[in-house]
């Protein structure tokens, strides 16, 4: 099983690009599927997640900017970003909590992909 991400690339303050990221393999199901970044020197953080039955969560600095959505029957995940930021630039990695058809749980990161806002 494996997560893939696409989207993102440099960008102007203020833009509208979007991340998509696909889980394949042998899976029987996912629970949480969601968005994290990493900025350089820092921490990585939540920036959005979505349970399978549609809860959601976002960081506060994101809250009425991003949206979160995923389609449960093709496992995937995509962020919505508006009115980018110069301090949304970082490395953005998809996950989810997944079991495998065997019966096994993986916690899945994707590969990361950059998001750089200029100003």
């Amino acid at each position: 099983v494996q997560l893939q991400a696409s989207g993102g690339g440099s960008v102007q303050a203020g833009g509208s690009p979007r991340l998509s990221c696909a889980a394949s393999g042998s899976i029987a199901g996912i629970n949480t599927m969601g968005w994290h970044r990493q900025a350089p020197g820092n921490q990585r953080e939540l920036v959005a997640s979505m349970s399978s039955s549609g809860s959601t969560k976002y960081a506060d600095s994101v809250k009425g900017r991003f949206t979160i959505s995923r389609d449960n029957a093709k496992h995937t995940v995509a962020l919505q970003m508006n009115s980018l930021k110069p301090e949304d630039t970082a490395v953005y990695y998809c996950n989810a909590d997944l079991w495998t058809n065997k019966g096994y749980e993986y916690a899945l990161w994707g590969q990361g992909t950059q998001v750089t806002v200029s100003s």
